[in-house]
């Protein structure tokens, strides 16, 4: 006498529900993020559409809205955030540079971070301000100063995220990986890179949110372009409207560049992953 045990089938449609649940929550995740914003705007208009609010010195979204679509159409807005996204740009990488190879010094060398860490964590707790008069002072109120001043505000977070992240490295492993007699290029391809990757990526972004900050420090040593200069004019005009915009368009380029970076280094932290679970299980 045998049993015939039921197979079970795979059908289609039971093989197309995880992918479309995974679709879904890629689809949900960054609506959740826009709920709370949104829902600010919304309020706002309807306190200041209500009569709340006169809405003059903080303008409702929509007078938000029409002062950008006018920027927009005068070719104004686009030429102000090019002009700010390449200073970033520029200060950024130079930040990032110099940063990562001090950073790296100070952390691998103990000699060194006794020499450079006392007196870059001075330098550290300097305003972005009181930078301002000694660059326009040294380099002009040109393009070099904003972009040596974006620069600095990178720096920081970028040194201290790598010398941390490779000073906190188990030293065992270290140990193991001279047993095994690495050549330098080897221990850091596989011990130190995939330790420090995580602590590296989240000092990209801070470095990148700090340098938004410093742009706009930079943007007010005589600047006649950027978002900056849009947020002076809307100063010295009296236009809240303009201001508030180029707030939005700030914190709407800052969460892009954001969101860049981390999708640009997913795949490093993915094969960080694998090599670490390759690691373990070996």
């Amino acid at each position: 006498m045998t049993i015939e045990v039921p197979v079970l089938e795979q059908t289609n449609a039971d093989v197309a529900r995880p992918v479309a649940s995974v679709r879904l929550s890629r689809l949900v995740r960054p609506a959740l993020g826009l709920l709370l914003p949104l829902s600010l705007a919304l309020g706002w208009e309807l306190a200041v559409w209500l009569g709340y609010s006169n809405g003059r010195l903080v303008p409702p979204p929509t007078k938000v809205f029409a002062t950008i679509v006018e920027l927009a159409k005068s070719g104004e807005l686009s030429r102000h955030i090019a002009t700010t996204l390449s200073r970033v740009a520029a200060g950024f990488a130079l930040g990032v540079v110099a940063g990562t190879l001090l950073g790296a010094v100070s952390g691998y060398w103990g000699l060194a971070r006794r020499l450079l860490d006392p007196t870059v964590q001075a330098l550290r707790a300097i305003p972005s301000i009181a930078w301002v008069p000694l660059f326009i002072l040294w380099l002009g109120i040109f393009e070099t100063s904003k972009v040596a001043l974006i620069a600095v505000g990178v720096f920081f977070p970028v040194y201290l995220g790598v010398m941390g992240a490779i000073h906190s490295v188990d030293r065992k492993i270290v140990e193991v990986g001279r047993i095994f007699r690495l050549s330098g290029p080897a221990m850091i391809r596989r011990i130190l890179l995939p330790a420090v990757l995580p602590a590296y990526v989240v000092a990209l972004r801070v470095g990148l949110g700090l340098g938004w900050m410093f742009v706009v420090a930079a943007e007010f040593m005589g600047a006649s372009e950027g978002l900056g200069y849009l947020l002076i004019d809307g100063q010295q005009l009296g236009k809240p409207a303009q201001i508030v915009a180029a707030i939005v368009i700030f914190a709407i380029l800052g969460k892009t560049t954001d969101w860049l970076i981390e999708l640009a280094t997913a795949p490093l932290l993915r094969w960080q992953d694998a090599f670490g679970r390759g690691r373990g299980a070996a």
